[in-house]
């Protein structure tokens, strides 16, 4: 029973994900059918199919929370874009939005762009949820410091390890890292390459609020199945 209460509670800190650029709208509806039968923090699908997850949503009467990215994988869209995206996907029916940096800013230096770039999206998004993609594979100490300063001073939501689609994904060592140097008030998602329960409660145990995983959730329902 205390196993079983313990994966809810980690079924409710996962962002249940398919990004794949060859999913189908049957695969995405799946991936919603099962983020609200385990009580998942949401289901993070591709922007093109958040309306008809909203409309979906509205159809079935449930309380599904719709995850999307903007600049997503590479984050070197311009800010225009990226605000337009951003737009687009709240219109539609987003409740939080995973945005990506531009990592080569942070390469430059040119950390005020950066924030006028999140602090723009933070604008938009209003109510809803921000999340700010750092990729931390990228980058290094002394850059996830001060991406842990600027993701604060834009008062976002959230700060992200990871896309999941560069080199490298989540560490425990850089989500204890970002939980230390972020504003209590931000919360710490952990993503890219969490494929396991324990990958996700040392994911948890480093200060992680949220994981995002496509394959965790099915890991822990087939668990469930099995008691």
């Amino acid at each position: 029973m205390v196993i079983i209460m313990n994966m809810q509670d980690i079924c409710g800190k996962i962002d249940h994900t398919i990004l794949q650029p060859q999913c189908t709208w049957d695969e995405v509806k799946k991936v919603c059918e099962e983020a609200v039968k385990y009580k998942a923090a949401s289901a993070c699908i591709p922007p093109s199919f958040v309306k008809e997850a909203a409309l979906w949503r509205g159809a079935e009467g449930n309380d599904l929370k719709i995850c999307t990215v903007v600049g997503f994988p590479t984050g070197y869209h311009s800010t225009e874009v990226k605000c337009f995206e951003t737009d687009q996907v709240l219109k539609a029916g987003a409740d939080e939005v995973d945005m990506v940096i531009r990592v080569g800013w942070v390469k430059e230096g040119k950390y005020d762009k950066v924030l006028d770039e999140i602090k723009r999206l933070r604008d938009l998004c209003h109510d809803q949820v921000l999340k700010v993609i750092i990729e931390t594979c990228l980058l290094s100490e002394y850059e996830k410091l001060k991406m842990c300063d600027i993701v604060s001073e834009a008062r976002a939501d959230f700060i992200k390890t990871s896309t999941g689609f560069s080199k490298g994904g989540a560490t425990p060592e850089d989500v204890a890292l970002l939980r230390k140097n972020v504003s209590p008030f931000v919360q710490v998602k952990a993503a890219g390459g969490i494929r396991s329960i324990a990958d996700a409660v040392w994911m948890l145990g480093a200060g992680a609020d949220r994981l995002g995983s496509s394959s965790l959730l099915k890991m822990i329902a087939g668990l469930e199945g099995n008691e």
